[in-house]
């Protein structure tokens, strides 16, 4: 089943049949031509996908494996060659239990890269697929903050709780508590940064720490670094983690032409690093503004180097 996502706003999708809208014809008659016998081939092992693989364009798009009518997703992925992808999954041995669950291949073309990963994640968020993890909506998001002041502290800031969008000195984005005290304990290592006087381990005022005992810890807790060259170093370290606070006074659309066809293009439109949506045109892409559910990490690590070093056109709406 073929999808065409060039309005995706408010998932589920809006539909419409343009299925082969950005293959060239030339691949399109080759593959009517030759190929099919090769994807005979590959799907012998699951001849009830055959038709199914033998459907699917050589384009970029979002794919969803589905079993039994009316159950939600098996797997949803993603691809700038939708056919060559699901092919891949045929002849991977770990996946024969997915296969042989599934009943059904439905693709949904994307003008490119871009449109299919943001699709992919907004799928996967929504319909839960039970093969996918990665890319679920993470409930225990947080970064670590800097706290105003001298001298300096740091504490979790959680993402129900802080707009991690807007908000200034954020650093890192953790699934976890715990993956985020790993992830600053292992800066402490590389940078010689004291545990006790980061707040994570308890410490006697004036007294060297363990770690200052192997050559760990430059010396904060005991006075051989001042306080004001540890917190110097401390923000030198979480440089490379820091957040970017959205750019924009409200939602943009980034532009996407499909490199097949430069008739095909979407507007895929973003506020706050959160995807809302895409669409044929601006019109249909300023409706899609909305005020987003809240932070998105996926969004975020998508969208954020192609907007911040503008490797595609960008529009405020």
């Amino acid at each position: 089943m073929a999808t065409d996502a060039n309005t995706t706003g408010n998932l589920p999708l809006a539909t419409s049949q343009r299925s082969s809208r950005c293959a060239p014809h030339r691949a399109h008659t080759r593959r009517q031509a030759g190929s099919d016998a090769g994807t005979t081939g590959q799907t012998d092992g699951y001849p009830h996908l055959r038709q199914a693989v033998a459907d699917l364009p050589d384009a970029p798009g979002v794919y969803l494996f589905h079993g039994q009518p009316g159950d939600l997703p098996l797997y949803i992925g993603k691809s700038i060659h939708l056919r060559s992808r699901v092919l891949a999954h045929l002849r991977a041995p770990d996946e024969a239990r997915m296969l042989q669950q599934t009943r059904r291949i439905e693709h949904i073309r994307t003008a490119g890269e871009l449109g299919a990963l943001l699709l992919e994640s907004a799928l996967i968020k929504q319909q839960q697929p039970l093969y996918n993890r990665k890319l679920r909506r993470n409930r225990q998001l947080c970064a670590w903050q800097v706290v105003p002041g001298s001298p300096l502290r740091l504490q979790l800031a959680a993402a129900q709780t802080v707009n991690f969008a807007t908000t200034p000195q954020l650093y890192g984005l953790f699934a976890s508590r715990h993956a985020a005290t790993e992830a600053l304990q292992a800066l402490a290592d590389r940078h010689g940064l004291c545990l006790s006087v980061l707040g994570l381990e308890k410490g006697v005022p004036g007294k060297a720490c363990f770690r200052h005992m192997v050559k760990r810890c430059a010396g904060a807790c005991c006075g051989q670094t001042s306080r004001a060259a540890h917190d110097a170093r401390t923000l030198a370290a979480l440089t490379d983690m820091q957040l970017v606070c959205w750019p924009f006074a409200g939602a943009v659309a980034l532009l996407e032409v499909c490199p097949l066809d430069p008739q095909f293009v979407q507007y895929h439109v973003v506020r706050n690093w959160c995807y809302l949506g895409s669409a044929p045109n601006l019109a249909q892409a300023r409706q899609l503004d909305a005020v987003a559910a809240g932070f998105d990490a996926d969004g975020y690590k998508i969208v954020c180097k192609p907007i911040l070093h503008q490797q595609t056109p960008i529009i405020e709406l």
